[in-house]
């Protein structure tokens, strides 16, 4: 009798665990292999190692291979969640909303809680200190770098903040062009290839020019090391939301909810690797929604409107 009440109990549990059992193991078969496509924020070769120590982590963690995609410029994160190549996507807060606007089926999971407790960071324009510029204003004619057309503080958060200034970038600077990352815009203002750069700024200790020059890569165009006192802010943004990472939709829940529970476990799994993601200046993953984004897709809606009028 109780030989066969323990075979019942074991029947029974197997009998409620194996549908879950046989759910998970059929989306391992259908990806055996996911892909994670990273934006170009800062240079090949660091997006690399940041984004390649999540890869391995969450490879660990789903139990199949993640591959790290480096993108070559915004547009082809979008491009390859849109055909279904890239499953996870770390996306800046623009280029996730112009994916959506564009008809990509991606849901943002989580975003960075920074050391200062938030969850956001600003745009701003640099130029070097010793130029005469003090003022946006003082920039009519000049040049401004920008980062990528699909760039939240390297294009777009400028565009629409500097318009409720009167100023409309591509009437009141004589010239703008795009460097590809935010690296390179701080090494075109720093070379003297462009009189001002757009680019992000979470706090006057964690930003661009900081990370730049911890990596010895703040140097004029005579190779002379810079520093971030060597530049001014002229122009801070109102507060952005942080970039997310992104899932496809059509993936199943139980893989969706999968990994965004390894992402918000990782400090605690894997703290060496998540603090390769920021040099240790992030303190946690929290949980986003599509909602989050609503006001950078009305800020991408008015530049787009903008440029056609």
């Amino acid at each position: 009798m109780l030989n066969r009440r323990i075979l019942l109990s074991a029947a029974i549990a197997i009998g409620l665990a194996s549908p879950f059992a046989a759910h998970a193991q059929s989306w391992k078969e259908k990806y055996p292999e996911i892909t994670l496509g990273a934006i170009p924020v800062e240079n090949a070769s660091t997006t690399t190692d940041r984004y390649g120590k999540l890869a391995e982590y969450l490879t660990k963690e789903l139990g199949v291979k993640v591959t790290l995609r480096i993108a070559n410029d915004y547009a082809a994160v979008i491009e390859g969640q849109r055909a279904g190549n890239i499953q996870i996507a770390y996306y800046g807060p623009a280029s996730y909303a112009r994916a959506v606007m564009t008809g990509v089926e991606t849901e943002p999971l989580v975003v960075p809680r920074h050391n200062n407790d938030s969850t956001g960071y600003y745009s701003v324009i640099y130029v070097r200190a010793d130029s005469p510029y003090k003022h946006v204003q003082d920039l009519r004619g000049k040049t401004l770098g920008l980062v990528d057309p699909n760039s939240t503080s390297g294009n777009n958060a400028p565009r629409f903040f500097l318009d409720k200034q009167g100023i409309t970038v591509d009437t009141f600077f004589g010239k703008t062009v795009f460097a590809g990352s935010h690296e390179n815009a701080v090494l075109a203002l720093s070379q003297g290839t462009v009189d001002a750069a757009a680019n992000a700024w979470n706090s006057e200790n964690d930003n661009q020019l900081t990370r730049m020059a911890t990596k010895g890569m703040l140097k004029d165009a005579n190779g002379k090391t810079l520093s971030p006192a060597d530049f001014r802010v002229i122009f801070k943004s109102d507060f952005l939301p942080e970039a997310p990472l992104a899932v496809l939709k059509e993936m199943p829940d139980d893989l969706r909810q999968a990994i965004r529970q390894a992402l918000l476990d990782m400090p605690k799994k894997d703290k060496v690797r998540f603090d390769a993601l920021s040099d240790g200046k992030d303190k946690e993953f929290v949980p986003v929604s599509e909602k989050d984004y609503e006001p950078i897709v009305e800020m991408l809606k008015f530049n787009d409107k903008a440029r056609k009028t």
